[in-house]
């Protein structure tokens, strides 16, 4: 374990060996890309560049919690989409996979901030897709004028959006078809010899670029491969765990991981223009493929698609990127040299997919199709800095306590407040990636808490109980999960509670449970905070608080305070209360605060102001968090 915490460090510390910078290059990429297009690229196209450069800069905002990154975006967004979710400059009947990938954007705005217009312009995007012209065994067109033509980059135009737009609208029995287009297009592109997949298919055979035997282009195209790469661990992320295609797409993924390695460069870790020709005159190495490939097999790695080995594969191609393709710019800014400006087949003029056509088009500096894959990898590789540290624990949020529903606007029934998959104020989304950043496995109880379920659990987290106004039945915390939990915590559990004000959370029951550990709070209600004068919410950290290293200042609202005695003993005080308390019970840990705190309204940068510092309080927690956990056990 040493030795892997240490090789995620070595890449880490080689930002500051390329160049001395304060900021991580993928904030500092990121400084590049709203520099130099402000608001828009591409002369106010819908299109796809567009896509992959916002998809990076929610990765960044997601790892800093800086609402400038939301911001951009969501102005990004309403620069085509209306208040009736029209999208300007998009066609429908174009049947362009490529028009697709902003959808993700779309999907992401609705989430947050539920305004409608998003959902029904991502709306539109799936009727596309609906009657988007396929060939016989059901695969996608890339586009209406390329008849019976399937390329490896619709994979990532389409594919992803699909499968979100199905998890978060409840569509089942799109997953058929979403793992369908990964299969078939392995099946006839993929080279038996090296793994590679070729760039496109044309089911016809008749195409001038395309093999007259197996409808094939001529080459395997480096960003090619990569868009396929990506589309597969993006896709994996909304797909269903037991659905039976499943498997076959990891085992793709694992068959395409094996063959990127292959032909990585051995001296630089990075990749060609045309994979398998890195000997042949005038082949280059490519900066876009490189860092799809670097994002595909990180994050492939870090989320278990891939064996954790393929880290290493990822971290030396990153380096290889940091050491050829970067560029110190101007105001902690970056750039991004050596990335293809296009590639494509057919068209006027005609596109033959030769070797020599490859190398004929022009490699140019921050292309928003490198820029927006350098920024996807950046953020990758950064996220491994910590996460051989809780590798193979698991933290449990309970979800039978805290049992609130909603009509979601399908009209089913869905859980709500406080959970890991929730964007919106409510959701504890932001929290949760602070805890992937560690390489805990999330998980959630829906049941009663008892010891084998527990058993299961490292960390388990109790967020406001209900109490009737929220759910008119709820499931109070009763003699057998006091029993299972306090003796969960003796065996070395880490408990989280984040209770709420009087009036809006349970305490008797609750408070059976805290007893256990010389915890009561109080029914009370303090840092009532008017309108938006948020500085009634600030309580002040004291330096050398034994949790809070680096916050020093957060916003608390409306939150109970705690009595204390043996064992517990105060973590937080402000103005003589105890805000903030933990216990060590047998080989475990409590702690406890009197207000859910952690939910995105109040980590995510979008609502306070920039001096409070939630975001930065909650990784202390988890930091701390790790280090409560006994050495070497695993319940």
């Amino acid at each position: 374990m040493r030795k892997f915490i240490y090789s995620c460090l070595v890449v880490c510390c080689c930002f500051t060996q390329l160049h001395a910078q304060q900021k991580p290059l993928s904030q500092q990429m990121a400084a590049t890309t709203m520099t130099i297009w402000k608001d828009s690229m591409g002369g106010g196209r819908w299109m796809y560049d567009q896509g992959v450069v916002l998809k990076g800069i929610e990765g960044v905002w997601m790892q800093t919690a800086d609402a400038q990154y939301f911001k951009y975006i969501q102005r990004s967004m309403d620069r085509f989409v209306t208040a009736d979710g029209t999208i300007q400059t998009y066609k429908a009947e174009d049947y362009n996979l490529d028009n697709v990938l902003c959808g993700r954007s779309l999907l992401m705005l609705y989430k947050v901030l539920g305004a409608d217009k998003y959902r029904k312009a991502a709306a539109l995007l799936r009727e596309q897709l609906k009657t988007q012209p396929r060939v016989p065994e059901g695969g996608f067109w890339h586009k209406k004028k390329y008849t019976n033509q399937m390329w490896l980059d619709g994979l990532y135009m389409a594919e992803p959006f699909y499968a979100e737009y199905a998890a978060t609208f409840h569509e089942d029995a799109a997953f058929d078809d979403i793992a369908n287009q990964f299969i078939l297009m392995e099946q006839h592109a993929r080279d038996p010899k090296t793994g590679l997949l070729y760039h496109a298919w044309d089911q016809t055979k008749t195409e001038r670029w395309a093999d007259p035997n197996t409808g094939l282009s001529k080459n395997f195209w480096g960003r090619a491969m990569g868009w396929y790469a990506m589309a597969l661990v993006d896709v994996l992320d909304n797909f269903p765990a037991h659905h039976p295609k499943r498997a076959q797409l990891l085992a793709i993924l694992n068959r395409l991981a094996i063959a990127i390695q292959k032909y990585q460069d051995p001296k630089n870790g990075l990749w060609y223009q045309v994979l398998d020709k890195a000997t042949s005159k005038g082949n280059y190495q490519e900066a876009s493929a490189s860092c799809m490939f670097v994002y595909a097999l990180a994050k492939g790695a870090r989320c278990g698609y891939l064996p954790s080995s393929y880290l290493e594969v990822a971290k030396k191609g990153y380096q290889g990127i940091m050491g050829k393709f970067i560029e110190t710019g101007s105001n902690d800014m970056v750039n991004l040299n050596g990335t293809v400006s296009v590639a494509g087949l057919g068209g006027k003029p005609y596109r033959d997919g030769s070797y020599e056509y490859y190398l004929s088009e022009k490699v140019v500096q921050n292309d928003p199709k490198g820029v927006g894959a350098f920024l996807l990898a950046s953020v990758e590789v950064e996220r491994l800095a910590h996460i051989g540290e809780a590798k193979g624990k698991t933290v449990l949020l309970d979800s039978y306590f805290n049992s609130e529903t909603r009509k979601d606007v399908t009209g089913k029934i869905i859980p709500f407040h406080y959970k890991w998959d929730e964007l919106s104020n409510n959701g504890f989304s932001l929290f949760g990636h602070i805890f992937d950043n560690y390489g805990f496995k999330k998980a959630t109880l829906e049941q009663a808490p008892d010891a084998a379920n527990l058993k299961k659990a490292d960390v388990f987290i109790i967020v406001d109980p209900d109490i009737p106004k929220e759910n008119p039945n709820p499931n109070y915390i009763e003699a057998p999960h006091v029993k299972a939990i306090s003796e969960w915590v003796k065996d070395g559990g880490v408990l989280l509670v984040f209770n709420n004000d009087t009036g809006n959370a349970e305490f008797n029951h609750l408070n059976k449970l805290m007893a256990k550990f010389g915890m009561q709070f109080n029914l009370n209600s303090r840092n009532h905070v008017e309108g938006s004068q948020f500085e009634q919410g600030a309580i002040m950290i004291p330096a050398n608080n034994q949790i809070f290293k680096e916050a020093r200042k957060i916003y608390v609202k409306e939150i109970s305070t705690l009595n204390l005695t043996a064992p517990a003993k105060p973590a937080l005080e402000d103005k003589g209360d105890v805000i903030i308390a933990v216990a060590k019970y047998g080989k475990g840990t409590v702690f406890a605060v009197g207000d859910p705190w952690f939910y995105n309204e109040y980590l995510d940068g979008r609502k306070l102001p920039p001096s409070f510092e939630n975001f930065t309080a909650a990784n202390d927690l988890v930091k701390w968090v790790v280090k409560q956990l006994p050495a070497g056990n695993k319940k």
